[in-house]
């Protein structure tokens, strides 16, 4: 049989910088590759995996759903749709649910509601942030300052800006009457692991009670317990009137979520927003696990595991200071920020039976399942030292 990489380079777009590793199993932190190797992951399908790979619980939820129905479409009322969606709600602050098929999508959905919403309140302006992340279509793309996901694919849409994250000036010199939403990560992920200061937070919140537009938190990798929270904004005394969630909430199966307050719950009436797939029954399974699972103690592990593994890296960095200058982030999703390409310290690590990632060039990516084992956060940290060390 013809290699698969040497299959996949000739039948599909090379849109993907991919590990040179063909998967052929992986269960909880644990990934095997076709020829029996051992990797430990810490990027968890970037930030997706929740429970890890192939949780028992999630097995048999879709299993179960999978013999009874596996898509319907959203003609018909769903259970597990219905139920998740509860779940939700109970869950958290907020009052209406709208089911997407991912991140990007879920996003577009929330600009579509900001836009309807505030069309006749004069209001036409959405902002966005230097170093944000909210997908690659084109709605997204037009709250994004990443040249390299953008270059020669416009044009983009009208009334949107993007202005420096944390400048509190350019906030004070922006947000206005014509504002309709602030869109904001309140932990970025591709942007390096990046959080709001509190006076930003501070700043945007007073700004919020002045000009009454809406605010969007893009929780789509910071949500679904994995700064220790549910929500990342909620480590911030602020209140979103939309949220979009995605990666952790399907526990490794396509899902996304758009989470508004009571005053939007008319802005869509039957057939302004659609979509195919979401809310598909086998990802609402297994997002009722997520969700239950987070209840029954999993944030309890990202907050000990994640502060365990930031304390281990806060001595990296006295460790070898010419390499690590800065630890960034909350529970189980951390930034090392270095003095050199990460990329180079990605390759080292893989070698050494440690999937990670690079984010913002210099800045190594930490989102390992959030049931990660204390022993395995210990393991990474042994080869952490070890491949730095050899880079000194």
């Amino acid at each position: 049989m013809e290699n698969l990489i040497d299959i996949e380079h000739k039948v599909m777009f090379q849109t993907y910088k991919r590990f040179p590793i063909v998967i052929k199993k992986a269960e909880g932190s644990t990934i095997w590759d076709n020829e029996g190797n051992e990797y430990l992951d810490f990027l968890a399908g970037i930030a997706v995996n929740a429970l890890g790979h192939t949780h028992p619980k999630i097995i048999e939820a879709i299993t179960n759903q999978a013999k009874k129905y596996m898509h319907v479409s959203n003609y018909f009322y769903q259970e597990p749709q219905i139920l998740l969606a509860e779940k939700l709600v109970v869950m958290t602050s907020f009052d209406r649910v709208f089911f997407t098929n991912s991140g990007s999508e879920a996003m577009e959905g929330a600009i579509k509601l900001i836009r309807r919403y505030s069309q006749d309140k004069q209001k036409t302006e959405i902002i966005a942030f230097s170093g944000g992340f909210h997908g690659r279509t084109y709605g997204a793309l037009s709250i994004m300052d990443k040249p390299h996901y953008k270059d020669k694919m416009g044009p983009f849409l009208e009334g949107t800006k993007i202005i420096e994250h944390n400048n509190i000036a350019a906030l004070r010199d922006n947000i206005n009457d014509k504002t309709a939403a602030v869109v904001l990560e309140f932990l970025q992920g591709e942007g390096g692991i990046v959080e709001p200061t509190t006076e930003f937070v501070s700043v945007l919140k007073e700004l919020k009670d002045k000009y009454d537009f809406l605010l969007v938190a893009d929780e789509i990798q910071c949500g679904v317990g994995r700064t220790g929270k549910f929500f990342g904004f909620e480590n911030f005394n602020i209140q979103p009137d939309i949220v979009t969630m995605a990666k952790g909430i399907g526990g490794g199966l396509p899902l996304g979520v758009i989470l508004a307050k009571e005053k939007l719950k008319d802005v869509w009436q039957k057939g302004n927003h659609g979509t195919t797939y979401g809310g598909n029954a086998l990802a609402c399974a297994a997002g009722m696990v997520v969700l239950n699972e987070l209840e029954a103690g999993v944030m309890n592990n990202v907050e000990e595991v994640g502060g365990y593994l930031k304390s281990k890296l806060q001595e990296m960095k006295l460790k070898y200071p010419n390499l690590v200058t800065e630890v960034r982030g909350r529970g189980l999703m951390l930034g090392l920020v270095l003095s050199f390409d990460a990329s180079i310290l990605v390759e080292a690590l893989l070698k050494a039976g440690i999937i990670s990632n690079a984010a913002s060039g210099n800045i190594l990516r930490i989102v390992p399942p959030l049931v990660l084992k204390k022993e395995e956060a210990e393991i990474f940290i042994i080869k952490l030292s070890i491949a730095l060390s050899k880079m000194q």
